[in-house]
C-alpha cells in the first residue's frame, strides 16, 4: 500500500453542500477528501495501488464540478 497525497483544484463549489458531496463521492471509491471552499480546492489522500487520479478526478466531475489541474 502507497499511500499519496495530492491536492487538487475544483471550480463550481460554493457551499457546505458542494462540500459533503465531493466528500462523500470519495469515500465509496476508498479516497479521502477535505474541501476548502475559499482556496477552491480538495486535499485527497489516496492508496495509488488500489485507485488511480483519474478515478478521482471522474468521481469528483460526476458530481457535476470541474477538476482544473
Amino acid at each position: 500500500m502507497t499511500v499519496q497525497q495530492t491536492t487538487l483544484k475544483v471550480s463550481g463549489m460554493s457551499c457546505g453542500h458542494c462540500v459533503k458531496a465531493v466528500e462523500d463521492a470519495l469515500r465509496p471509491i476508498g479516497a479521502q477528501g477535505k474541501v476548502s471552499l475559499e482556496q477552491g480546492r480538495v486535499d485527497v489522500t489516496y492508496d495509488d495501488s488500489r485507485l488511480s487520479l483519474q478515478q478521482i478526478r471522474e468521481a469528483i466531475e460526476e458530481q457535476g464540478y470541474d477538476v482544473t489541474n
